[in-house]
């Protein structure tokens, strides 16, 4: 996959394929479709599907591969916000197990999309959304690679005995949310139950570090380090 593409080449829009008890609503873009292609699920942050994770989507789309955020307060009215508070109550609103449904429901969209290669689908995430692109390969086989940034770990960490896939976790050490010791505790289940993953961890950044609209926490080297690795990581695993 060493093509590229520019914003000009790439199709884009608005989707909606059926989940439980709820039509999901998506963002997908994708690069020319000459052949099949890997397709990554890019989860957002507690703030919404906002206009950054669209980028975000768009930018996997320019390095060749299919792009789907979904809307995962399609259930509650498909909010966006600014407003942390809010954020915060959309986030704890939003059921675990529901968000895993709509998830897997968009693995399922990917499967019948047109110019999508089925058997390499991949999922990141950020925040709220990296706690998800976690859990995701824990209950749903057809993932092949996931790249979480700075999301929970589960606790127990059970659920990562059957982790599908190999995982690359990223997240600042200056992390308000997730702590070291949490980040440890993912490296000990990796090594306990024997699964494939990598831990970067960047000194001086703090949570969020990667989203480029929050100049109070964003890192530019660190966030353009850490893109390059979760390409390269996408790239090795999906294409």
């Amino acid at each position: 996959m060493a093509e590229t593409f520019s914003d000009r080449d790439l199709k884009d829009g608005l989707v909606q394929y059926p989940s439980e008890r709820v039509t999901v609503r998506a963002y997908l873009v994708a690069p020319p479709a000459k052949v099949p292609r890997p397709a990554i699920i890019v989860v957002q942050e507690w703030w919404g599907l906002n206009d950054h994770i669209k980028d975000v989507a768009r930018r996997y789309a320019k390095e060749g591969f299919v792009a789907i955020a979904p809307d995962l307060y399609s259930r509650l009215g498909d909010k966006v916000t600014a407003d942390p508070n809010e954020a915060g109550k959309l986030m704890n609103t939003l059921q675990q197990e529901d968000g895993l449904k709509d998830l897997n429901a968009t693995a399922a969209y990917l499967k019948t999309a047109p110019g999508v290669n089925a058997a390499r689908l991949g999922v990141t995430g950020f925040c709220m959304g990296g706690s998800y692109a976690l859990m995701l390969p824990c209950v749903n086989q057809a993932i092949k690679a996931a790249a979480p940034f700075y999301g929970w770990i589960p606790n127990p960490d059970t659920p990562l005995q059957k982790l599908a896939c190999p995982i690359l976790y990223i997240y600042g050490e200056d992390d308000g949310f997730i702590t070291k010791a949490e980040v440890q505790r993912l490296a000990d289940a990796l090594k306990k139950y024997k699964k494939a993953g990598e831990i970067k961890a960047y000194p001086g950044a703090s949570h969020a570090f990667f989203n480029d609209t929050r100049k109070d926490v964003y890192k530019p080297a660190e966030a353009k380090d850490a893109w390059n690795r979760a390409l390269a990581f996408f790239k090795k695993h999906l294409g």
